[in-house]
């Protein structure tokens, strides 16, 4: 596919950045890593040879009695009479962490939570977890609920802030009006009342975000169609019949849509940081979930522990100062006074 000249530049202005350019490839490194968390750090091996035969527990459930055991419950491979049974006739691949987000381990050399081990490389938290099992899984789950969170709250904002520029009169002056007393309210308060009130979850976490996340996009988008609305091309375009949705989705959206995406990356690490400290409230996700708020937490509650709150923080640090240096890297390429050096 050939691009055109101005998303070349474009292009060129986001490599121009080098701290964001390679912020983007770093966090899509890291990004990649903890999609396949399963097979990196799971209570289960990656595969199993058994009396000629191979086995998926990543994928598959096996029970016990596949492996000459006596229960026809979930086999638990980390148990010594399982690993002796497999390895009597064959083999298994584990991951290089032997823990799941989940999976407590009962032989630690000190009361939970434990240093760092050869074992548990980052520690242990005040359960017994391992924490850079529980890191990588909940960079995962952060990263997926903010991605959701950007994608939706964008579409409504746009279509908010779309329809008021481009048919203003009353629909502008309604639609703002409920939008400025809307955005009034303390949003904090408001999502730490809802998040008491609703049993917590992913998606009940996501629709109350969802209330106050969409607002950001409206008065950009609004302001981009009341701009590019009186264009002659528009107009034209008006005057030749087509319908004011065609008119808004191919003429006037794509020009709303380059300061929409310069403002993309940081409206997900709002929704990366809102989600965070729910969480650290105690508000968010349900008890046991992977989720750097709650390590953050531990981290305030457990100070003898000193690597809970260093674990967190760094990984968040980390988290947020790349997808700033992206947006940064974002902004440039769509600015159009930016020149490349």
């Amino acid at each position: 596919m050939t691009l055109s000249p101005l998303s070349r530049r474009r292009l060129a202005q986001f490599k121009a950045n080098k701290r964001g350019f390679y912020s983007f490839w770093i966090f899509l490194c890291l990004l990649g890593v903890c999609l396949l968390a399963e097979f990196i750090a799971n209570d289960k091996p990656i595969l199993v040879r058994y009396d000629g035969n191979f086995y998926t527990p990543v994928f598959t459930v096996y029970p016990e009695t596949a492996f000459g055991g006596d229960f026809e419950t979930e086999t638990d491979y980390r148990d010594p009479f399982v690993r002796e049974l497999i390895e009597s006739k064959g083999w298994m691949i584990w991951p290089p962490i032997r823990f799941s987000h989940d999976t407590i381990n009962y032989d630690l050399p000190t009361p939970a939570p434990s240093a760092p081990t050869a074992e548990n490389i980052l520690g242990t938290d005040d359960q017994g977890r391992d924490v850079a099992a529980r890191v990588i899984y909940g960079f995962r789950l952060s990263v997926i609920f903010g991605l959701i969170l950007t994608l939706i709250s964008s579409v409504i904002g746009i279509t908010a802030g779309a329809f008021q520029g481009y048919y203003g009169g009353k629909t502008d002056l309604i639609l703002q009006r409920m939008i400025e007393i809307w955005s009034s309210l303390p949003s904090l308060y408001i999502l730490i009342i809802f998040s008491a009130m609703f049993v917590p979850g992913f998606w009940t976490l996501l629709l109350i975000l969802l209330l106050f996340s969409w607002v950001s996009l409206v008065d950009v988008v609004r302001a981009e169609f009341f701009r590019t609305r009186n264009f002659d091309y528009v107009r034209a375009a008006g005057a030749l019949g087509v319908s004011n949705l065609t008119i808004m989705w191919r003429h006037v959206l794509p020009n709303a849509m380059v300061a929409t995406l310069t403002l993309m990356p940081f409206i997900l690490t709002g929704s990366i940081t809102a989600l965070t400290s729910l969480d650290f409230l105690g508000l968010g996700l349900p008890p046991g979930s992977p989720s750097l708020g709650e390590l953050l937490a531990q981290g305030k509650n457990n100070l003898q522990a000193p690597w809970l709150g260093i674990t967190a923080f760094v990984s968040l640090a980390l988290m947020l100062s790349l997808l700033t240096f992206v947006g940064e890297a974002v902004r440039d390429a769509f600015d159009p006074r930016k020149n490349i050096v």
